[in-house]
């Protein structure tokens, strides 16, 4: 039985095309993989679906019903939940009053905690999904908020879920519990829409994977009968190949750390006595579960946070009191977690963001005070054909990209001007296959020439392929940076979650 089919549905932002005359299904029970580039349509069609965007020409059923456009309510009320990559739930609310928020009339006095508890826990008990009712969402870890969002989807009718990057913070063991909860969800009838970038989970969880590439369907193949090279092809429309770590000698200590503690503005300490070193000719992975101290470390070495004690060295030079320019001005360059806060102005267009840590450049700029604006264009054009940024021109605002052309955008500004010390944070967060081996590949160059590299990353899959030391953050203490062979999935899983941590 089909649970909803999408019927030729096409939407146009001004001369682009998002989705064109896109038809597919979804069956009851099925876990069905939507796989695409950045900028391919998934995120705009599961909008559309979800009634975030009114398609331009075309249907959706749901269950034989047409879906009225354009409308969240009505979608809800078809049964249609969405849990989005990053969460939507209030830290200060408890887990019962998260899953309620939005489910009452206005006109009531009061909340019916009891019924809705009643209601909460059977749910959890069918589902396999527990979780303290009463417990703040703030105190959770990441794995149990998600939970948290999948229950308030089943508890609003959810006979469709859209997951959208799901196991994108998640530890190798809790995506295997996620996994676990899908099965026994799909099992019960529910069917399941699952957005990823991980191929490998796309092919140990769905039934059918349906490939997107530039607003088309290009394919639609049972997950049995598909391999990852084919549906990274497909999705590419060429033949994709990651780049391989080459062996190479480590040279000088770039960034020293001794004794590194942060605290942040309640002045609790965020970070405790983190010592590390990195070398030119060096990647060095950061894995932890977010909330960690990965934020943390990344401000102080982005000149966020002047808040800390400890040493911080640049090429045997302590830096003291340095904000954010003088960082760059000493050649660092940076790829912030978070691209639509800290990484771009979405009100600004994409070349004013492209030179916004270079504004006194002799390229750019007349007596370091006059922006030529012309240079500025065309250094944006060509930075936009290198990295491929998917986009209407250099003069387009940036807050009209998808998100992963924005963070192509924040690497080309980054990698750019060669720096000798790169903190990435998630540098391929979102990214399609494609782009994740351009960005790979231009972290290895840039290891190359030279460049001391520090990679914080929750996908254990990237920093094992990339990096030639490797650490684990657990609430603020940092464990030894040890050779990334030396090392499993299974053993970073267990230190990520608290266990085997040993700081410095």
């Amino acid at each position: 039985m089909s649970r909803l089919s999408f019927k030729q549905i096409t939407k146009r932002f001004g001369s682009l095309i998002a989705n064109d005359s896109i038809s597919l299904s979804l069956g009851e029970g099925e876990i069905m993989a939507l796989l695409g580039e950045n900028g391919a349509g998934k995120t705009t069609l599961m909008n559309i679906l979800f009634g975030h965007y009114e398609a331009d020409e075309g249907s959706i059923e749901v269950e034989d019903k047409v879906l009225t456009p354009g409308s969240t309510e009505a979608a809800i009320q078809a049964g249609i939940g969405m849990v989005h990559q990053h969460f939507t739930l209030a830290d200060n609310l408890t887990v019962i009053e998260n899953i309620i928020l939005g489910t009452e009339s206005l006109w009531s006095w009061r909340h019916d905690l009891t019924a809705a508890r009643r209601k909460l826990m059977e749910m959890a008990e069918s589902y396999s999904l527990a979780i303290n009712p009463d417990a703040l969402v703030g105190s959770l870890s990441v794995g149990e908020r998600q939970r948290v969002e999948i229950l308030k989807a089943l508890y609003r009718g959810a006979r469709t879920l859209i997951l959208d990057e799901p196991t994108a913070v998640l530890t190798p063991q809790e995506t295997e519990n996620l996994f676990i909860t899908l099965r026994s969800l799909t099992a019960k009838g529910l069917s399941v829409i699952f957005i990823s970038h991980k191929l490998h989970e796309i092919l140990a969880i769905s039934d059918r994977i349906s490939v997107l590439r530039r607003g088309k369907i290009v394919d639609t193949i049972k997950t049995s009968e598909a391999s990852r090279s084919e549906l990274a092809e497909k999705m590419v429309g060429e033949v994709v190949t990651r780049p391989q770590l080459e062996a190479m000698q480590p040279g000088a200590p770039v960034l020293t750390l001794a004794g590194l503690s942060a605290f942040g503005d309640d002045k609790l300490p965020m970070l405790n006595n983190v010592d590390l070193t990195i070398h030119a000719h060096e990647i060095i992975g950061i894995a932890g579960v977010a909330g960690n101290g990965q934020a943390a470390l990344a401000d102080v070495l982005s000149g966020l946070n002047r808040d800390y004690s400890g040493t911080l060295e640049l090429h045997d030079k302590t830096l003291t009191d340095a904000g954010p320019s003088d960082f760059v001005a000493r050649g660092i360059g940076r790829i912030p977690e978070d691209r639509h806060v800290r990484g771009m102005i979405g009100e600004m267009e994409i070349w004013e963001n492209l030179i916004s840590e270079d504004l006194r450049s002799a390229e750019i700029s007349k007596w370091k005070i006059i922006i030529n604006r012309d240079a500025a264009i065309k250094r944006a054009e060509k930075l936009i054909e290198r990295f491929d940024v998917r986009c209407e021109g250099p003069q387009a605002q940036t807050k009209l990209l998808s998100g992963g052309n924005i963070q192509k955008l924040i690497l080309a500004r980054a990698l750019s001007p060669e720096p000798d010390f790169i903190l990435a944070n998630q540098p391929v967060r979102g990214l399609d296959e494609g782009a994740i081996a351009y960005v790979q590949e231009q972290l290895f160059d840039a290891r190359k020439r030279g460049a001391a590299i520090l990679l914080i990353s929750e996908d254990l899959d990237e920093l094992l392929s990339l990096c030639d030391r490797i650490a684990v953050m657990y609430q603020g203490n940092l464990s030894e940076a040890v050779p990334t062979a030396t090392r499993t999935v299974t053993e970073l899983g267990l230190m990520m979650a608290g266990q085997a941590i040993h700081a410095n």
